[in-house]
């Protein structure tokens, strides 16, 4: 499946443009998981005080996409929270606009945003990560990950 090929909806379309305008957006400092983007996106899931924003971006952009987030995304930081409160939303065959969920074990987790699937791995934007790829980084970045790295998907788009 290939994103130029792929006819997509009009909410896949809002999620993907609010996810890619959020690109190159910075902690400030560096390393600290604060500044002024990541406080919007942990706020969004009502942290206020630093901490790992992977999940609070795929919430914020969610919300800003128009998504019914309170009926729909489930309102946390915590990706694995996330995958749990979302069973019904659980699809298999990622798709543009799907958020992926990572499991690093206990309790570490970590999410983003699929922009494409490109035969075995996904292209992605996330929160909280760099161009290493960590689940601790410090932007707004695209990556390519392995489909075979992820425990699932969720699609709460239409």
């Amino acid at each position: 499946l290939n994103q130029e090929r792929y006819e997509m909806t009009e909410q896949q379309q809002k999620i993907i443009n609010t996810a890619n305008s959020q690109l190159g957006k910075e902690e400030i400092p560096k390393g600290s998981n604060w500044g002024p983007h990541v406080q919007g996106y942990l706020q969004s899931v009502g942290i206020t005080f630093p901490a790992s924003w992977c999940a609070a971006f795929v919430y914020w952009v969610m919300r800003q996409a128009g998504i019914t987030v309170t009926a729909v995304v489930p309102k946390t930081g915590v990706v694995l929270k996330m995958w749990q409160m979302a069973k019904d939303y659980r699809v298999k065959t990622p798709q543009p606009g799907d958020v992926f969920i990572m499991d690093y074990g206990k309790g570490l987790g970590h999410t983003g945003i699929v922009l494409a699937v490109e035969g075995a791995n996904i292209r992605t934007i996330e929160g909280n990560t760099n161009s290493d790829g960590s689940r601790e980084g410090y932007q707004v970045a695209n990556r390519v990950r392995p489909i075979s790295k992820c425990v699932g998907f969720l699609r709460f788009w239409k």
